[in-house]
């Protein structure tokens, strides 16, 4: 008896040293507080850039994610992954962030349903439409919204963070998308939340693209920086209060003056990105059936080449292309317009290794040329970020175009110079093209600067066609109509020219290393749909979600029943 009296009071000990340890436990959680990532791939560590982002937000920032409801298993974990780093925010500075899941369903007026869907287009949320089933059965089309609002200091920021690229499965873009997840939202925040906003500069004087033919990307930057047009005039460090400039599509020379004004802005640090068609053509000159694609001089490639790039002065033929309008020749049929392959508007795959383009949709491109790197300069790092397919010719200028070349079939062994780079990114310390040269003689006034023949640490971009940042204009009498950048008009299909340009620009203007958050690796474990299509994998894996955890348990109670009945059994 003695000794059950010393077993019960051990046991009476044990639950209150357990009670005191809970109690002791919960004080200390309310002064030390601290999170364990144990995943592999730190899904829920946020960077540190984004730690420092976060952390400065002085006032309240309101975010609202508009996916909850009845969703496909898809959007489910997107929507969790969402709340995760929504989470993630709060717990780093819950004074200032504030978030909020609504559900856009919820609303039972059909009226009032439709008024909230039509604002949420309005602020810029892009629905996808998933199937879903109603109450008597049927199948229907439902708009889904992926994105959230971000709120700071009454701006309002509509942000979507579904990455819907139609070449790859839905599994690659949900993960694409959640991969991307941090950068999308961190970025937007520091964009809305930033005091100083930094200036982008498009050049113009050498008849480049005017503002209505860029006005949907400048629209975007503007999310960003404060964007500005002018001509440059020959002017040493008129470009020094920018972070950035823009050369989009210049169709006449530029003078010395102006290259020494660009040179010495690369010199003393500043970043460009280049758009530069060397092969004069366009779409509309073909109407009649054939036009002659020419070599367009623009001065640049002394300058180009120094830097370590050259853009040869051809057009690259590829069987990865865009389609074009077409009527078919048929005598006494009055024929609709059809789409026909048009070779010589590649779709531009995007390096899927660089943080600028990686998990990019597809890149449209008109009459673009090929890019070669040249030099040996140690200095500069170059980067292929956009290339033609496999199924790649090259034609050179001069050279005549033809309508007719819609009704050919290509030869796949012709098309075997494959995988020409159209887009180089360069970074490093550049060499100055007026080294050695007598460039007093260029400028309008006197140079008062000091001339570097060697640059900072800086970065350009190099781009072989104009057209990826050019979006449709419809000229009308009220007023230009601005069409969205990267969507083709005939196809109604958006491209990612409209992301590239964005992530190209924060590229370059980037020093925290914000944007290699894109390229973070996040990997979904995902059921293999090959292994339970057929019955007998099937069944095996529904007995292993369903019995086996079942018979688990029971397995773990009777050896923990008869554990204690041996144990008990004995010290009786």
């Amino acid at each position: 008896m003695k000794k059950k009296g010393n077993l019960r009071e051990k046991h009476i000990f044990n639950v209150l040293l357990i009670i005191v340890v809970i109690i002791v436990l919960n004080i200390i959680s309310k002064h030390i507080f601290f999170r364990l990532d144990l995943t592999s791939d730190k899904r829920y560590t946020l960077s540190q850039t984004t730690k420092d982002v976060v952390l400065k937000l002085s006032d309240e920032i309101s975010i609202k994610l508009y996916l909850d409801g009845d969703l496909p298993v898809e959007f489910k974990r997107l929507q969790q992954s969402i709340i995760d780093l929504m989470e993630e925010y709060k717990v780093l500075n819950k004074e200032s962030v504030c978030y909020e899941i609504i559900n856009p369903y919820g609303i039972e007026d059909s009226k009032e349903k439709a008024e909230l869907y039509n604002k949420l287009v309005e602020l810029g949320l892009q629905p996808v439409n998933i199937q879903a089933k109603d109450a008597e059965g049927g199948v229907s089309q439902k708009p889904v919204f992926p994105g959230v609002l971000i709120r700071y200091n009454d701006v309002e920021l509509a942000v979507n963070l579904l990455k819907n690229n139609p070449a790859l499965p839905y599994n690659e873009n949900l993960n694409n998308s959640i991969r991307t997840l941090e950068y999308e939202l961190t970025s937007n925040i520091k964009a809305l939340t930033d005091t100083t906003l930094e200036k982008v500069a498009f050049i113009e004087g050498h008849d480049e693209l005017n503002q209505y033919e860029v006005g949907d990307i400048t629209r975007e930057l503007a999310n960003y920086y404060q964007v500005d047009r002018g001509v440059i005039n020959g002017t040493p460090g008129i470009l020094d209060d920018y972070v950035a400039v823009v050369v989009a599509r210049p169709q006449e020379k530029f003078n010395e003056a102006d290259k020494f004004v660009l040179d010495q802005y690369l010199m003393n640090g500043g970043k460009i990105l280049w758009l530069v068609e060397p092969v004069n053509i366009e779409m509309d000159s073909l109407l009649n059936g054939r036009t002659m694609a020419f070599i367009r001089d623009l001065n640049l490639d002394d300058q180009l080449f120094t830097y370590g790039v050259r853009i040869n002065p051809d057009l690259i033929k590829d069987i990865q292309c865009n389609v074009i309008p077409v009527k078919p020749n048929v005598d006494g049929v009055q024929s609709q317009f059809v789409p026909a392959p048009w070779l010589y508007y590649p779709l531009a795959g995007p390096n899927p290794l660089n943080p600028i383009t990686s998990n990019l949709n597809y890149i449209k491109t008109q009459f673009v040329s090929s890019i070669d790197t040249v030099g040996g300069n140690s200095d500069v790092k170059k980067s292929v970020l956009l290339s033609s397919s496999k199924s790649t010719d090259l034609v050179t200028a001069p050279v005549f175009i033809s309508l007719q070349e819609v009704n050919e079939n290509p030869d796949q062994n012709k098309y075997n110079k494959s995988f020409q780079s159209m887009a180089v990114l360069l970074e490093g310390e550049f060499p100055s093209v007026f080294r050695n040269r007598s460039y007093s003689n260029y400028l309008e006034g006197s140079f008062d600067g000091e001339f570097k023949e060697k640059s900072k640490p800086t970065k350009m971009i190099v781009i072989s066609d104009g057209d990826i940042i050019r979006n449709e204009v419809a000229y009308r009498p009220s007023s230009p109509v601005i069409g969205k950048l990267g969507q083709d008009r005939f196809t109604r299909q958006t491209f990612g020219n409209k992301e590239f340009i964005v992530n190209a620009i924060n590229y370059l203007t980037d020093e925290t290393g914000l944007l290699n958050l894109r390229s973070r690796e996040i990997k979904l474990r995902l059921i293999d749909k090959s292994k339970i299509n057929t019955n007998s994998q099937k069944l095996v894996w529904q007995l292993v979600n369903t019995a086996a955890p079942i018979i688990l348990v029971i397995l773990v109670g009777l050896f923990y029943y008869f554990a204690r009945k041996r144990k008990w059994g004995k010290t009786s």
